[in-house]
């Protein structure tokens, strides 16, 4: 699965780099999405392999923290991106006309460094507030990597800043992206529905299919895990549960982009050749 991802994803950044035709904000941001899930597999799966592999479940304390940090990086890219999408296919499609004024080159630059800043502020805050904490010695996290709950737990310390950190950048950094994801889609349908043609309708929603279909399974796993895991506190569940969104949903973006994208199946029918 995990060679899967990699391979997936780099090929899609290799096929986006090659065809000019594909230098667009859509692709742009595809890539950027791309390279985030490499990253985020990159950060659990080998650790976890090598543990498999050297019967070892060892981390250091130095390595718990940057695992932890670079995962919180990706993920919070992910959110980001996938709202930077949406937006695109909003102006695409509400506001064709004024398309390319809009989403220029420079203004899609300034919109890509947001969401590295905002991603790596987010994820260094968390890190800074957890190396705050003092912890025992002989500790062992019940799940796969270095999630920031469950180093939490562990701590010997007082927690409830860090507590109300986590809900204070999960409301702002949560929140806000799937808002945006979600008028954006409001808008869309709504400019939809005007088109007289059917298949003006259907041109339509093929643009937005494939975004669509990241979204919901990016956003529903990541909430199954958390709804189906809360009541139980069962940290077995809930590791098993965190392998769909850190490990299925990276791999199935390929996946979802070549099979239902006709310009990216093109770029690749023609590196292939």
């Amino acid at each position: 699965m995990y060679l899967v991802t990699f391979t997936g994803n780099l090929l899609i950044i290799l096929t986006i780099i090659k065809d000019s035709h594909l230098h667009t904000p859509m692709y742009l941001f595809l890539a950027n999405l791309s390279f985030s899930d490499i990253c985020l597999t990159s950060t659990t799966v080998p650790k976890m392999l090598l543990n498999i592999q050297m019967q070892n479940r060892v981390i250091s304390y130095e390595h718990c923290i940057t695992q932890m940090y670079f995962f919180l990086l990706s993920t919070g890219l992910d959110h980001f991106l996938l709202t930077m999408m949406a937006y695109d296919r909003f102006v695409a499609i509400c506001h064709p006309l004024h398309y390319t004024v809009i989403m220029n080159p420079r203004f899609c630059g300034l919109l890509l460094l947001a969401c590295w800043l905002l991603s790596v502020l987010h994820a260094l805050l968390h890190a800074l507030m957890v190396l705050r904490l003092f912890f025992c010695t002989e500790l062992e996290i019940s799940h796969f990597f270095c999630e920031l709950n469950q180093v939490m737990q562990l701590a010997c310390s007082d927690t409830s800043l860090n507590t109300l950190v986590i809900y204070f950048t999960t409301g702002l950094l949560g929140v806000i992206p799937l808002s945006g994801i979600l008028f954006s889609y409001t808008k869309i349908v709504s400019s939809i529905m005007k088109i007289s043609s059917a298949g003006g309708k259907y041109k339509a929603f093929s643009t937005c299919g494939s975004h669509l279909s990241v979204v919901f399974l990016f956003y529903g796993t990541t909430f199954g895990v958390y709804l189906s895991s809360a009541p139980t506190k069962n940290s077995r569940s809930i590791a098993i549960a965190s392998v769909m969104y850190t490990v299925a949903t990276p791999m199935l973006n390929p996946f979802i982009y070549t099979l239902r994208n006709k310009d990216i199946k093109q770029a690749l029918g023609k590196i292939c050749r």
